[in-house]
């Protein structure tokens, strides 16, 4: 019997029992749509923070108080002691960094902005040295950025990402109009261009100010986060680099032999720890989905142990006009491969699906992986081989003398 007979065979038994064959399913489409899902949004998270890192610049590193993720409570016990990078610290690196290109620091905070009769309660408001926009690549599109005469003189000037135009200026050239961070007043000044979210949280609900203007308002002792762009990617990043952390070494009094007294991080740092993060949630996530293929594959083993003993009196009867051990295996076979194939195509539907839900409902980035469809679709149908083997041997091993008095 050549394969298109089998197939045809195969799909006339299954559509013959299909809400057995649906049933049978389950555990396969759940475990196959478990791993789509899994990887689509691991993958769009990765894909998703490596463009959001890289829009600094290959060649940008930060120095920081505090690590960006912190792993434990002693990692947080040991970051509360040190003491604030100050914009003192700031302007020493400034000073004395011979291979830094450029270089920004910024302070944030959380506060309310008040436009006439229209106000945003949970505004991100930035203290910027002039160059942070330029360091962070936000491009202006109406109007101009912050300069160096605005942090010299700490001038109430601000620039307003697309969000605070939106909600206190519609309709109206938010350009030379005045709003109030937190009670201080500050003019318009430009617009920073739409940064879209990041997991569900908007980019552009900020404004950002001179940070000799900010730290008026809010104090001169919080830490700051300095930006320092080498100039290219590779040796200069690094070269600049240890010139950084040997001026905050000696700025802070770091003594020989101690760990760093602050954070500096390149992209690839970060970008490194995230993939490494969610890599481990999605092989976690991956493990438990196996479970579900494993569990499904048992019960296609069962339905096809079951079909096996309805079915002796045909294969008594096939074997008896010529049909080989070879045939009868390879029908239960493909009758197992096709059904787990099926399964793993509506589970590939199904993790689309569930993925995408979740990216419109919760902001979560995610990119379907062409290779995962696949992967997918291959799990699915040799789980279905591999558990169909032995019903399809005791098929085949059937004598068919005894098979024929089967009723």
């Amino acid at each position: 019997m050549d394969f298109k007979e089998a197939l045809k065979l195969a799909l006339q038994s299954l559509w013959a029992n299909k809400l057995r064959s649906v049933l049978t399913l389950i555990g396969v489409v759940i475990g196959v749509a478990s791993v789509i899902a899994v990887v689509t949004l691991v993958n769009g998270a990765n894909t998703f923070v490596l463009q959001k890192f890289s829009r600094y610049g290959a060649d940008t590193f930060t120095v920081t108080k505090s690590p960006t993720v912190i792993t434990s409570a002693s990692v947080y016990s040991m970051v509360q002691k040190r003491k604030n990078i100050l914009f003192d610290d700031y302007k020493y690196v400034e000073e004395n960094c011979k291979r830094c290109a450029g270089m920004g620091a910024q302070q944030a905070t959380t506060g309310k902005l008040v436009h006439g009769t229209q106000a945003i309660t949970d505004a991100q408001i930035r203290g910027y040295t002039w160059q942070m926009p330029q360091l962070q690549n936000l491009n202006i599109t109406e109007g101009r950025g912050l300069t160096d005469f605005d942090e010299e003189h700490g001038s109430k000037v601000a620039v307003i990402g697309t969000d605070v135009q939106e909600n206190l200026f519609p309709g109206v050239d938010p350009i030379g109009q005045e709003l109030r961070a937190d009670g201080t007043p500050y003019t318009v000044v430009g617009v920073i261009e739409k940064q879209g979210s990041t997991f569900g949280q908007s980019q552009d609900n900020f404004i950002g100010v001179p940070l000799t203007s900010f730290m008026k308002d809010y104090g001169s002792q919080k830490t700051v986060t300095i930006y320092i762009k080498a100039g290219s990617a590779g040796l200069p990043l690094e070269v600049a680099a240890d010139e950084v952390r040997v001026l905050m070494r000696a700025r802070r009094h770091d003594l020989p032999g101690q760990p760093n007294d602050f954070e500096l991080d390149t992209n690839n740092t970060l970008v490194g720890f995230f993939s490494q993060l969610t890599n481990y949630f999605g092989a976690v996530a991956g493990a438990i989905a196996l479970i579900s293929l494993v569990v499904g594959g048992i019960v296609i083993m069962n339905i096809m142990l079951v079909s096996v003993t309805e079915r002796t009196r045909e294969i008594g009867i096939r074997k008896a006009l010529g049909a080989r051990r070879n045939d009868i295996l390879l029908q239960f076979l493909i009758e197992s491969g096709l059904m787990a194939l099926v399964g793993g195509a509506f589970g590939v539907i199904g993790g689309v699906i569930v993925a995408e839900a979740v990216t419109v409902l919760a902001g979560f980035p995610s990119t379907v992986a062409l290779w995962s469809v696949f992967a997918g679709l291959a799990m699915a149908t040799s789980t279905g081989l591999f558990f169909g083997v032995y019903p399809a041997r005791k098929a085949a091993q059937l004598d068919p003398i005894v098979a024929l008095r089967a009723d």
